[in-house]
Order: C-alpha cells, then sequence, then structure tokens
C-alpha cells in the first residue's frame, strides 16, 4: 500500500436534501448523513443499528467505556458516541479531508480529553499494543468512493478486530456494495470470533446489512433484551424494540 502521505484521496464533497446534509467522496453515493438542526441523531437505519451492540451490556453503565470507528465517514457515530453516551471515543480515517469536512460542515468537535480522530489506516493502527483488549464497541463502516464493497472485510482483518475488544465487547460491521458477499463476509467473521458470537439484522431497504459479533459469545433471554431495548429507546431515541425483533444469531 502507497504511504498515506503519497495516497491520492477523492474529492470530498456535500449535497443538502432538506433538513439532511450528506457527505460524498467524488461520487452520488452518500458516505454518510447529518440532519442539520440535530447533528448528534442518527439519521439512517443502518447507523441507528450499529449502536446494537448496546443490547448486550448494562446500557446504564456506558459512560466512560471505550468506543472505536473504523471510518470516519460524516462522523454521526463519533459524534454519539461521544456526546450522547458520554463515551470516551476515538475514530480512525485515513483521509485528511474527511476529517476536514466533518469539522467543517457535519460538527464534529476539535479533539478533547474524551474524544480524538486519528489519520491513519485502520487495518494498521488496530494492531498497535494501545487498542489490545480495550475497546468496548469497535464501529466498521469502510468503503471508498464506489462504496462497492467493504475496504477491509478479511479473515484476518476480523481476527485483529477481535483481539482490540474487551471481553464483553462487540464489533459491529456495515456491510453493502454491489461486490460484496453477505454470506463470504460472514464466514470470514465466524472464523475469527466462532458461531456462535455473530448475529445479523435483515438488510435495510437501501441493502445495508449490520453483522454483529461478541468477543465472548453472549445469548441474553429476551426479557432482558426487552428490557435494555426499553432503556435505549427511552434514554437516547434509538428503535432498539425493533433491533431485537429483526435481528438474530447466524449460527442455527
Amino acid at each position: 500500500m502507497a504511504k498515506k502521505e503519497h495516497m491520492v484521496f477523492p474529492e470530498v464533497n456535500f449535497s443538502e436534501e432538506g433538513p439532511v446534509r450528506h457527505l460524498h467522496l467524488g461520487s452520488e453515493w452518500i458516505q454518510g448523513s447529518m440532519l442539520i438542526d440535530a447533528p448528534t441523531v442518527l439519521v439512517h437505519e443502518y447507523i441507528q443499528r450499529m449502536m446494537a451492540w448496546l443490547l448486550f451490556i448494562d446500557p446504564s453503565m456506558v459512560a466512560g467505556r471505550q468506543a472505536l470507528q473504523l471510518g470516519l465517514g460524516a462522523g454521526s457515530l463519533t459524534k454519539f458516541c461521544h456526546k450522547e453516551l458520554r463515551m470516551k471515543t476515538t475514530a480512525i480515517e485515513l483521509n485528511p479531508q474527511v476529517l476536514h469536512a466533518c469539522r467543517g460542515w457535519f460538527k464534529l468537535p476539535a479533539d478533547n480529553a474524551r474524544m480524538q480522530v486519528v489519520l491513519a489506516d485502520a487495518a494498521e493502527e488496530i494492531r498497535l499494543p494501545r487498542w489490545q483488549g480495550a475497546v468496548d464497541a469497535l464501529q466498521v463502516d469502510l468503503y471508498d468512493e464506489e462504496a462497492a464493497a467493504p475496504v477491509l472485510d478479511s479473515a484476518e482483518f476480523y481476527a485483529d478486530c477481535r483481539k482490540v475488544l474487551t471481553t464483553d465487547g462487540c464489533m459491529t460491521v456495515n456491510l453493502f456494495g454491489r461486490t460484496s458477499s453477505f454470506q463470504r463476509s460472514v464466514d470470514r467473521m465466524t472464523a475469527a470470533f466462532g458461531a456462535d458470537a455473530i448475529w445479523a439484522f435483515k438488510a435495510t431497504r437501501e441493502g445495508n446489512t449490520v453483522v454483529l459479533a461478541q468477543r465472548t459469545a453472549l445469548s441474553p433471554s429476551r426479557a432482558v433484551l426487552d428490557v435494555r431495548a426499553d432503556y435505549i429507546k427511552d434514554h437516547w431515541g434509538l428503535p432498539a424494540e425493533k433491533w431485537v425483533r429483526v435481528f438474530k444469531r447466524v449460527a442455527p
């Protein structure tokens, strides 16, 4: 891979559609969105589902835990984890123009004691000792300007992702694209995490499928999931009661 300082990045721009601002990487594909008057609201259904890891912990104890996003996008998950959940939050982004766009157009705060953006190759960054066993919520949403398939999608990459998680940590991954393969990606995650640790949503209308992988395979009762879903809905306005109905463990 070319060194980051010598890479040629696609042009970053934005468009507006009524109350919503979209981020683009030199193409029509939307890389992220923001409700202009409510910048921490998670606009898209698949982005909301990237928060489903909240169902596998006590959501009332989330403040102070560590969130890590691979791919900044429009900064939606980074802002939400930082401002709404009060988590320690880091995003890893390869393209410095995306960071500049998020700060200029998408109301991403400057780095502070609880939030930072690291300009780096995600595959390399997560191998560093600082991340090993340190992340409670890992959110992977890595696409280039063509949005044809995930940029990082190997069994080796997912094994590295598992290593950064705490014992009860979870990874959520957005799978989307014309040349992506849901089953191929799930098979690679299964090789890294184990068959009983993988959960998946049904695809959204736009074709995004969110997959969740647990560092330690857990299967809370429906009653526990319902209680947590109510808490998540009441405190953060996320449709968690629907998540409980439309996702399931992949292994039979």
